[in-house]
């Protein structure tokens, strides 16, 4: 057996279903899918069954402890010499194991991982999800595009790994958020390599409403301390750039509102200036989503929708980011995460 197949799930049959799916119609056959159902109200069993003759396909239930100690509970039943880690709301290319076989054979990896994108049968909200998650003008570059940092860190929803060096590693760690960065970290602390897989990539569906990608995000911010307090050399300059885009739009907002409060209350037509320019940079990046968005998506409404994706996604890490810092840092508090109750909801 070369591929194992990893996939935790949580309260997630119908996606589950569509991921099956498309692992049916690889054009290489030689994996085993192992589906763990992590504590689930709405389990995927019946699901999972409809597939046992079409695919070698492994169901576990356990208790609920969170993906990366489910991930490690379903690699410690794999066979196959690469663990393939996937995340229930992908859906895979029919050339996606192929475009992996061949970059292995190509050139050996110890960790590798591909890109995302967005299925044309998405949501609108979705679709708008995918663009700022992947944009060159969010910080999509960082995560598995092709423009990428001097290090590729897989993540968990694409990442690959030899058996050997997930069990040299011990597996995921216990964070909640954040553990297949940090994940990717201790392969390279332990010496191994990760490369990214630019042809191997997945339709991934991420979050399918703004209520929901705010607290993805949100969390992402946290975990990124988090990891800082771990790994101190892993913070980038790039990871301090949605903290940045927050306090600054808030900062440039307030200003435009004093501004405005000085005009209406005082009549002095200098405070219009004050209340306008602050504006400006507001408008421009504004326009440069709506109009990057629509070409891309050939549709305003996703243009539109992308502003408001984007904003949450800067705004949401951001705001996650310098709460973390201000309670991890500043007031020497322990690790912790955000909407734990109801994440999902």
């Amino acid at each position: 057996m070369k591929y194992s197949i990893i996939v935790p799930v949580f309260n997630r049959p119908n996606e589950v279903e569509e991921l099956l799916e498309s692992l049916t119609h690889q054009t290489i056959q030689n994996f085993e899918v192992i589906i763990v159902e992590d504590g689930s109200q709405i389990p995927c069993h019946d699901i999972c069954n409809q597939y046992k003759t079409q695919l070698d396909i492994h169901y576990f239930m356990k208790e609920n402890s969170g993906p990366g100690q489910s991930r490690n509970f379903g690699a410690a039943r794999a066979q196959g010499e690469y663990l393939l880690i996937l995340d229930s709301d992908v859906v895979l290319p029919d050339n996606y194991l192929k475009s992996v076989d061949n970059e292995l054979q190509r050139e050996p990896a110890d960790g590798f991982g591909g890109p995302d994108c967005a299925h044309p049968s998405f949501t609108d909200t979705q679709k708008a999800i995918s663009y700022s998650m992947t944009s060159f003008f969010t910080t999509g570059g960082i995560r598995g595009g092709k423009k990428k940092l001097d290090k590729f860190y897989p993540r968990s929803f694409n990442m690959g790994i030899r058996k050997e060096v997930y069990q040299a590693l011990g597996g995921f760690s216990k964070m909640r958020f954040g553990e297949d960065i940090d994940f990717s970290i201790r392969i390279y602390k332990a010496g191994y390599q990760c490369r990214l897989f630019p042809e191997a990539w997945v339709w991934h569906k991420r979050r399918t409403d703004f209520k929901k990608f705010w607290r993805q995000v949100f969390n992402s911010g946290i975990a990124r301390i988090n990891l800082y307090k771990k790994y101190p050399e892993s913070l980038k300059l790039v990871h301090l750039l949605p903290a940045v885009f927050t306090t600054g739009m808030i900062t440039l907002s307030l200003i435009a509102i004093i501004g405005l409060i000085l005009l209406i209350t005082t009549g002095n037509h200098n405070f219009l200036l004050v209340s306008t320019i602050p504006l400006i940079p507001i408008i421009l990046y504004i326009l440069l989503l709506f109009i990057d968005s629509t070409l891309q998506n050939k549709s305003i409404k996703i243009g539109m929708l992308s502003i408001i994706s984007a904003y949450i996604q800067l705004g949401g890490y951001g705001c996650g980011f310098i709460q973390a810092w201000w309670q991890r840092c500043i007031k020497n508090k322990g690790e912790f995460s955000a909407y734990q109750k109801n994440f999902y909801k």
